[in-house]
């Protein structure tokens, strides 16, 4: 099944002039998301790695179910104040302000590997963030990987510590 047969484009949202990818037909056709996860799954099998860190929110729509499926640890990644444990925090660049993603301090041990999982990658920098709080857990990031892939944004530039991994590419 080609996954971008499913994807959905939303012209002038959520402003005038951006084409926006939605995602939601692919969760919506059971088809859709196994053959998407397989996908995935795919791009990853040759992987050396401990755990998924998938990234709020829609990025653990993909990494819960690939964790299960791979028999893999799943670390959730969320917005600064989410998390109930001690924390460690990463603050980031967004076009108008910033913003500031946490995990829990005793999510990763130094040494393991992971796999930072989201849905898209536009710009790269709430990814560039995640691979900054593994590393300062004293983990590795072995791959990112997204469903979807905005290659004029250019994310992957900020990703230059691991393979950038997507099944599907717009440009």
């Amino acid at each position: 099944m080609d996954i971008r047969e499913v994807i959905r484009d939303v012209p002038d949202f959520p402003q005038p002039g951006i084409l926006f990818r939605d995602i939601t037909p692919v969760l919506d056709n059971p088809t859709a998301f196994q053959a998407a996860l397989d996908g995935l799954s795919d791009l990853i099998a040759s992987a050396d790695y401990d755990k998924f860190v998938a990234l709020e929110s829609r990025g653990f729509l993909f990494g819960a179910p690939l964790s299960v499926q791979l028999q893999k640890g799943l670390v959730l990644l969320r917005k600064a104040g989410k998390l109930p444990g001690e924390t460690e925090a990463e603050t980031y660049a967004l076009e108008y302000g910033e913003a500031t993603i946490e995990m829990h301090k005793d999510a990763l041990s130094p040494g393991e590997k992971v796999i930072v999982i989201d849905d898209l990658l536009a710009t790269g920098g709430t990814a560039r963030a995640a691979g900054n709080l593994v590393q300062k857990l004293g983990a590795q990031v072995v791959a990112y990987l997204f469903l979807v892939e905005l290659e004029d944004l250019a994310g992957r530039r900020l990703l230059t510590d691991a393979p950038v991994l997507s099944l599907v590419q717009y440009s």
